[in-house]
């Protein structure tokens, strides 16, 4: 069994996402902001909203237009357009929670100013553009105790919680070798986030978490990356990188992690163990079903039912949580969102990305 397997499986207080429905209330009902109005949180807001001990209160956009149209389509109760719309929803007394969807280069200004604000604080992933700022906000999370915790929405999935019973259980045997690929075409717009370094763009930043997650469940921490490059201005469009695991569970292990913004792909992931292999289906950052091949080439097939998109199981996490007291998720620590932000780094520094200012 990997570390983090057993972490996953063990950790005390970690849920069983499919032990109940995530969208049955747990307790008080907390009053949520949304910071942007793009595509990510035109898809998140609806699954809050889902959740029984959930209000929509407010959505922040830097115009005034975006903000009104949003609130109205999602029924959130209160919009706050220009320049200072953050800020004004940062200051409503009926906010407690701030859900954080802008570009990723803002992602340390917007937590810090929600957390400084006394909001706790739910952020997409990556949570930051680099494992410094991860630090910051976390020992800033950390000093005002508020809830902090990083939206990366495959680890709270029922299917995750499956494939690591199935891991830990030895069905494929030790795991030795995995491939993982995440692809798809980026946006012909130049201007898009996607590849503007200092929106944190590019296709390491972007997809790097998903394609490290299933080998860091099946193995453990890696010792070292090797990476290269295809690039597009200042940002990576392809990123290929091989992931050496040297204490994992049935000796060294290794990982291909294949992810790209200019081509199409399989966006799957394979675990090759010493007695069959596992494959998560497509798309492997939201999988509906896995397979399982033994050594005589028979193959079982799982089907996990998911609510929603899926991205209601990390909105009662962090509600769970925060109704609770805890200032951090037992599933999404702030232990991993830094370090999976110092892999990013070192990967990052091989195919010679850096971000304005940063380095």
């Amino acid at each position: 069994m990997s570390t983090e397997t057993a972490r996953a499986a063990a950790e005390p207080g970690a849920p069983d996402p499919r032990a109940s429905d995530p969208r049955t209330a747990t307790g008080r009902t907390l009053g949520w902001g949304i910071v942007s109005t793009g595509a990510i949180a035109r898809k998140v807001t609806p699954e809050i909203a889902l959740l029984a001990d959930a209000r929509l209160v407010g959505v922040s956009s830097r115009s005034e237009e975006p903000a009104r149209a949003f609130a109205e389509e999602f029924g959130v109760a209160r919009a706050y357009g220009g320049p200072d719309g953050m800020g004004r929803m940062l200051a409503d007394p009926e906010v407690q929670v701030v859900y954080i969807a802008t570009p990723h280069g803002q992602h340390h200004e917007h937590i810090r100013a929600a957390l400084e604000a006394g909001k706790h604080v739910v952020c997409e992933k990556a949570l930051t553009i680099t494992a410094a700022q991860a630090r910051d906000v976390v020992a800033l999370a950390r000093e005002r105790g508020l809830f902090l915790m990083e939206g990366l929405w495959t680890r709270f999935l029922p299917i995750r919680a499956r494939i690591a019973e199935v891991l830990a259980a030895g069905e494929i045997g030790a795991p030795r070798w995995a491939q993982v690929d995440l692809g798809f075409r980026g946006p012909a717009d130049t201007g898009h986030r996607l590849w503007r370094e200092d929106a944190g763009g590019g296709a390491l930043l972007d997809m790097g978490c998903y394609g490290l997650h299933w080998p860091w469940l099946a193995f453990g921490e890696p010792a070292g990356f090797t990476a290269s490059a295809i690039r597009r201005g200042a940002v990576d469009a392809l990123t290929s990188i091989t992931a050496a695991f040297d204490d994992a569970p049935g000796g060294a292990a290794t990982a291909q992690i294949t992810l790209s913004l200019v081509s199409q792909g399989p966006r799957r992931a394979v675990i090759s163990g010493q007695e069959g292999v596992l494959e998560v289906g497509s798309p492997m950052h939201r999988p509906a079903s896995f397979t399982v091949t033994d050594a005589s080439g028979a193959v079982r097939e799982e089907h996990v039912e998911t609510v929603g998109l899926g991205y209601v199981y990390e909105m009662r996490e962090a509600t769970r949580c925060i109704q609770q007291g805890l200032t951090e998720s037992p599933v999404m620590p702030w232990a991993d969102s830094v370090r999976q932000m110092a892999w990013l780094d070192a990967i990052r520094e091989q195919i010679g990305v850096r971000y304005p200012g940063l380095g």
